[in-house]
């Protein structure tokens, strides 16, 4: 983790101890739901666009959940929570 990183952590941990515990729980209980099933489905929207072939509807929703999990991995909220 580079130097900008570090620092970019160290001020959102700043700010989340400032929250409230509820408010913190919150936070932290929905992150761990999306990153547990975000990798699930866009496996299984891999697959089943496969199944369907190229081209398909189901192509263009793999690429957006593509993109959400790319985001979620460059989020740094998992660091923290």
């Amino acid at each position: 983790m580079n130097e900008t990183r570090k620092a970019k952590v160290a001020a959102l941990r700043t700010e989340m101890r400032k929250l409230d515990p509820e408010t913190y729980q919150e936070i932290r209980q929905s992150y761990y739901k999306i990153a547990e099933e975000l990798r699930p489905l866009v496996d299984a929207l891999e697959k089943a666009d496969a199944d369907l072939g190229p081209d398909g509807p189901l192509l263009e929703e793999h690429y957006i959940f593509c993109e959400m999990l790319d985001r979620l991995n460059k989020s740094l909220l998992g660091g923290v929570v």
